[in-house]
C-alpha cells in the first residue's frame, strides 16, 4: 500500500547529514546537464534527489532511499523542496496504483517510441505533442523563447482540444452525441494530463476543458471568461504553490490575452483577427516576460503568425502519424524543423526592455483609441521605439576585446574592426554566452580558441556548435580532457569544423589585430598550466590573454609584456606575484562570478594596483570593453 505524506510547502532547510526512509516520487526522473534528479515527498517534506545516474522509477512510485542531505532548499517549477539529497541507494517498493498515470505513461511511451530516432525536428515534435523537450538543444529552447515561440511546447488548450477530437474519433460509437463525447472526454483528460506530466499550462487547459464538458453534461454552457476564472480558482485551491510558477502565470495571462484579442474590434478579415489574437496573447504575457526574463521579443506577433499554422499542421499530422501511418511522422518532423529555422532566425532580432516595451504599448493603445491620430502617432512612436532599441545596444570596440560577463569563468570576444570575430573560451553556460554574443551582433566566428579543458571555459563552447558559423578552432588539450571538452571536440568533428593543435608562434590575423600564441611551451601536469596563452596586438595597445596559467607555466613565460592583462584563473592565489607585476599592465581585467573559492583573492588585486594597474572585474562592471586602437 502506497504511503501518504503531508507536503511541507515552506522550503525550510534540513540539517546536513544522513537521511533515509520511504518517499513518493512527485515527478519524473529527469536528466539535466548536471545529472539525473527527481522530486520526492517524504515525511520531512519534499526533497530533490540527486541520483547520479538514471533509475527505473516513475511518478507516484513509493521508494526506499538512503543518502546525505545537503540542506539546500529551492524550487523546481511550482514545487518547493527542503533539501537536496545525494542518494546512495534507491529502490521501488510499491509501484504507483493510479490508472490515469499508467495509461498516461503508456501514451507517452507510444509517442516517444514512434518518434525514434530523435533528431532536432522529432525532438521538437515531442514538445508539440506531449510537452517533452528533453531532446531539444538548450540553445534551441532559448531561441524559441527569444523569438516568442516557446508557448508552442507548453502544452495548452489547442493540444487538449486536438487530443479530445482524436479521442472522440477513436472511441467511435461510444462518442456519438454531445453527452457521450463529454463523458469520453472527461475520462480521457486525466490520461492526457498524466502523459504531459501535469505541467501548469496542461492543468489550466485540462480543468477548463473539464468544466466545459461537465457543463455540457448538466445542460448549461460556461462563457470563456468563466471557464478561465473557475479553472484558476480550482487549481489554486488544490495547489497554492502555483502562484509562484512562471509557467502557470504565463499560461493564464496568455489565455486572457487571447480572449481579449478574439473580441477586439479589428479590420482585415481573418488575418486581422489572427493578428489581434496573437497580439493579445503577447500583450498578456509581456509584463511577466519582463519580470522573469528581462525582455520581450519585438517581432513576436509576426513570427507567431508565420509559425502558428506550421505548428498546427505539424502537431495534427504528428498525432495521426503516432497513431497510424509512420511516414506522417516524417512530414510532421520536417514541419517542426521549419519552426526551428524560424526560431533560430528570429532569436537574433531585437528584444524590448521595459522602457521600449511600454513605449510601443502606449503607441499601440493611442492609435487604437484615437484613430484620427494614427499616422502622426504611429510615425513618432516608431521613431521613439527604434531610438529606445538602439539606445539599449552595447559598445563594440573597433578593433578591440570584450571580456564578457558570463559568471565564474572566461569568455573573451575579439573584434578585428572589420566585422569579423574570434572568441577565446566560452564560460560555463552556452545560453549565457549566446545571449552575450547576440548583444554584439555576432552571427559567425572566424576563430574559436579553447584555452584548456575545464568546464568554466569549455562548457559554453560545447553548446554553441551548430548555432552559428565557426571557421576554425584552436585547441591543445592533451594530455587532459573533461566531459565538456570531449563534447566540444565530438560536436566539432560531427560538423566538420577543423581543429588545430597550435604551437607557440602561431599567428591569426583578424582585421587590424594580430593574435599570437605565446604558450604552452610544453605539456604540464595541471590543465590550468596547459592553457593556450595569447597576446592580442592592436594598432596602439597589446592585451595578454593568460588563460588560467599558474606559477609553473608563468615561470617559463617571463618575457611577456602587455598594456592590458586578463588576470589568470579569476584572480586566484595560484599566480606568482612577481610575474603579475612584471607584465607591466596599465589595466588588469578579472573575469569572475559568484563562487565559493574566494576568487579573486585580495592580495592579487592589491599587488596589481600597487604595480600601477587599474583593476576591473566582470562581476562588478559587467562586460568590459578594451579598445586596442
Amino acid at each position: 500500500m502506497a504511503a501518504v505524506f503531508t507536503t511541507i510547502r515552506s522550503p525550510q532547510p534540513v540539517a546536513a547529514g544522513p537521511v533515509s526512509g520511504h518517499a513518493v516520487l512527485v515527478g519524473d526522473v529527469i536528466e539535466s546537464r548536471y545529472g539525473w534528479w527527481v522530486l520526492a515527498e517524504t515525511t520531512q517534506g519534499v526533497f530533490l534527489f540527486d541520483l547520479g545516474e538514471a533509475v527505473s522509477a516513475s511518478r507516484g512510485d513509493t521508494v526506499r532511499f538512503q543518502g546525505m542531505a545537503r540542506g539546500e532548499p529551492g524550487r523546481r517549477g511550482s514545487q518547493t523542496y527542503r533539501a537536496v539529497v545525494d542518494v546512495r541507494s534507491i529502490e521501488v517498493v510499491v509501484p504507483s496504483s493510479s490508472l490515469p498515470t499508467h495509461l498516461g505513461d503508456a501514451l507517452r511511451t507510444r509517442v516517444m517510441d514512434r518518434l525514434e530516432p530523435l533528431d532536432d525536428g522529432r525532438s521538437l515534435l515531442a514538445g508539440f505533442l506531449i510537452g517533452d523537450t528533453t531532446g531539444v538543444a538548450r540553445s534551441d529552447i532559448e531561441a524559441m523563447r527569444r523569438s516568442g515561440l516557446a508557448h508552442f511546447v507548453a502544452v495548452s488548450g489547442s493540444n487538449v482540444a486536438l487530443f479530445l477530437a482524436l479521442l472522440a474519433f477513436a472511441a467511435g460509437p461510444l462518442a456519438l452525441g454531445p453527452k457521450r463525447r463529454a463523458v469520453v472526454g472527461l475520462l480521457g483528460l486525466p490520461v492526457y494530463a498524466a502523459a504531459t506530466r501535469f505541467e501548469p499550462s496542461v492543468m489550466r487547459a485540462s480543468v477548463m476543458a473539464g468544466l466545459a464538458l461537465g457543463g455540457r453534461l448538466l445542460g448549461f454552457v460556461f462563457e470563456a471568461w468563466q471557464l478561465l476564472s473557475l479553472a484558476v480558482i480550482v487549481l489554486l485551491a488544490l495547489d497554492p504553490g502555483l502562484t509562484a510558477s512562471a509557467g502557470f502565470q504565463l499560461s493564464v495571462a496568455a489565455t486572457a490575452g487571447v480572449l481579449v484579442g478574439a473580441r477586439w474590434p479589428v479590420r482585415g478579415g481573418k488575418l486581422g483577427r489572427v493578428l489581434a489574437v496573437t497580439a493579445g496573447a503577447q500583450a498578456g504575457v509581456a509584463p511577466l516576460l519582463l519580470i522573469h526574463f528581462g525582455s520581450v521579443p519585438l517581432m513576436s506577433p509576426v513570427v507567431n503568425v508565420m509559425a502558428a499554422p506550421v505548428v498546427a499542421a505539424s502537431t495534427l499530422i504528428g498525432a495521426i502519424g503516432v497513431a497510424g501511418p509512420g511516414p506522417l511522422v516524417d512530414i510532421a518532423a520536417f514541419l517542426a524543423e521549419v519552426v526551428l529555422v524560424l526560431a533560430r532566425g528570429a532569436a537574433a532580432w531585437p528584444q524590448l526592455g521595459p522602457w521600449s516595451f511600454f513605449a510601443i504599448f502606449a503607441v499601440a493603445v493611442t492609435v487604437l483609441r484615437w484613430p484620427r491620430t494614427r499616422a502622426p502617432i504611429a510615425f513618432s512612436g516608431s521613431v521613439l521605439v527604434v531610438a529606445l532599441v538602439v539606445a539599449t545596444g552595447v559598445e563594440l570596440p573597433d578593433p578591440g576585446v570584450v571580456v564578457l560577463d558570463v559568471g565564474q569563468g572566461d569568455a573573451i570576444l575579439i573584434h578585428g574592426g572589420d566585422g569579423r570575430f574570434a572568441l577565446v573560451d566560452g564560460g560555463p553556460d552556452d545560453l549565457v554566452l549566446l545571449d552575450r554574443l547576440r548583444r554584439y551582433g555576432v552571427t559567425s566566428l572566424d576563430l574559436i580558441v579553447l584555452t584548456h579543458v575545464h568546464a568554466d571555459h569549455a562548457a559554453g563552447l560545447a553548446g554553441m556548435v551548430g548555432t552559428m558559423r565557426i571557421g576554425q578552432v584552436w585547441a591543445r588539450t592533451e594530455p587532459h580532457s573533461s566531459e565538456a571538452s570531449e563534447r566540444l571536440i565530438n560536436d566539432l568533428a560531427a560538423h566538420d569544423i577543423p581543429i588545430e593543435a597550435v604551437g607557440v608562434g602561431a599567428v591569426w590575423r583578424l582585421g587590424e589585430l594580430r593574435l599570437v600564441v605565446e604558450g604552452p611551451l610544453r605539456r604540464y601536469a595541471s590543465p590550468n598550466d596547459q592553457s593556450i596563452v595569447l597576446s592580442v596586438h592592436g594598432p596602439r595597445r597589446t592585451m595578454l590573454l593568460a588563460g588560467d596559467i599558474e606559477t609553473f607555466a608563468q615561470a617559463e613565460l617571463t618575457h611577456l609584456r602587455a598594456d592590458v592583462l586578463k588576470v589568470p584563473h579569476q584572480g586566484a592565489a595560484t599566480s606568482d606575484p612577481e610575474w603579475l607585476a612584471s607584465i607591466g599592465a596599465e589595466l588588469a581585467v578579472i573575469s569572475v562570478g559568484p563562487n565559493q573559492f574566494g576568487h579573486p583573492v585580495a592580495w592579487v588585486i592589491e599587488l596589481l594596483e600597487e604595480s600601477g594597474a587599474d583593476v576591473v572585474r566582470t562581476d562588478e562592471a559587467g562586460d568590459i570593453v578594451v579598445p586596442l586602437s
